[in-house]
């Protein structure tokens, strides 16, 4: 996995080649490591990605979120109005880097 620390978000990437892997790797090591972070995760060099594929992570997606903290998957494959509103999907790392920085104001402010 390889893993990029930013100011209020960390990064994580696969260094495999297995999505379904590298989501229950996930479940594994994000609670151990990284529960306490924003976390993007670089899906991008899965273009061909499936929504089955994409539902692998909602169940960290959902631990993270309960633990008031950002999850954004970064894939442009699965069209948006495929994916469940529990899951936080956006085509670029910089839109991911936004998301995350208007969820920390939405926290800060309460909602």
């Amino acid at each position: 996995m390889i893993v990029t620390e930013k100011d209020t978000y960390t990064i994580l990437a696969d260094e495999e080649k297995g999505v379904k892997s590298f989501a229950s790797f996930l479940d594994f090591i994000v609670p151990k490591a990284h529960a306490e972070k924003n976390l993007v995760i670089d899906l991008l060099k899965y273009e061909q990605l499936t929504l089955e594929e994409l539902l692998c992570f909602l169940e960290i997606s959902n631990q993270q979120r309960a633990a008031q903290k950002s999850f954004v998957l970064v894939n442009k494959a699965v069209h948006i109005d495929h994916v469940p509103e529990e899951l936080m999907v956006v085509p670029t790392l910089e839109e991911a880097k936004d998301v995350i920085d208007l969820e920390e104001i939405q926290r800060d402010l309460g909602f």
